[in-house]
C-alpha cells in the first residue's frame, strides 16, 4: 500500500483491500488510501463512500474505547475528507481541513512499536498547496516536513517542483 500511495500509482491504491478480520485500525489505513486515490483521479461518490467505511473503522474504535486509534483514524478520515474537497473544488476547504489534520497528527505522541503514517499530514498539505497554485506556501511547508523527516522522497521532490 505505502508503495503505491507513495508513487501515486492511484489505480493500483483503489484496487487495495484489507485482509479478513483486520481490526479497524488497520482496515481504516487501507479505506483511507482508496479514498485518497478516488478523490485525486476526480471520483468523488467512491472517495465518499471509503470515507463511509473509515467513519464506520472510527465508529468501532471509539466504541472499544481506543482512544489512540480512533484519534489516528480521525487524522486519516480528515485528510481523504480534504482530498475530497479539494476534488470538489472546494481547495480553502480543503487546505483548512488538512492543517488541522496535520495540527492533530502533530499533537499526538506515536506509540514506540507502531509505524508512522503512510504520507504524514503536513506533507500532504504541502502537495495540497503545490497543486492549488500556492508554490511559494507549498515550498515552506516541505522545507519544514524535511526538517522532521530528512530525506523524504515526496517531501524532496515536492520541494523542488515547488522551488522551480
Amino acid at each position: 500500500m505505502r508503495y503505491a500511495v507513495e508513487r501515486h500509482d492511484w489505480s493500483a491504491a483503489t484496487s487495495l483491500e484489507p485482509l479478513p478480520q483486520s481490526a479497524p485500525q488497520v482496515a481504516a489505513i487501507v479505506y483511507w488510501a482508496r479514498a485518497v486515490a478516488q478523490a485525486r483521479t476526480g471520483h468523488v461518490p467512491e472517495a465518499s463512500a471509503e470515507l463511509g467505511r473509515l467513519d464506520a473503522c472510527l465508529l468501532q474504535l471509539r466504541a472499544a474505547g481506543d482512544s489512540y486509534w480512533a484519534t489516528q483514524v480521525e487524522v486519516l478520515g480528515k485528510e481523504a475528507n480534504a482530498w475530497r474537497l479539494q476534488a470538489q473544488g472546494k481547495g480553502d476547504e480543503a487546505v483548512d481541513l488538512l492543517r488541522s489534520a496535520a495540527d492533530q497528527e502533530d499533537a499526538v505522541e506515536k506509540l514506540p512499536v507502531t509505524p508512522g503514517p503512510v504520507v504524514a499530514a503536513r506533507e500532504q498539505l504541502e502537495e495540497l498547496l503545490f497543486g492549488l497554485k500556492r508554490p511559494k506556501d507549498a515550498l515552506r511547508k516541505f522545507q519544514s516536513a524535511l526538517a522532521a523527516a530528512p530525506g523524504r522522497r515526496g517531501a524532496l521532490h515536492g520541494a523542488i517542483e515547488a522551488a522551480k
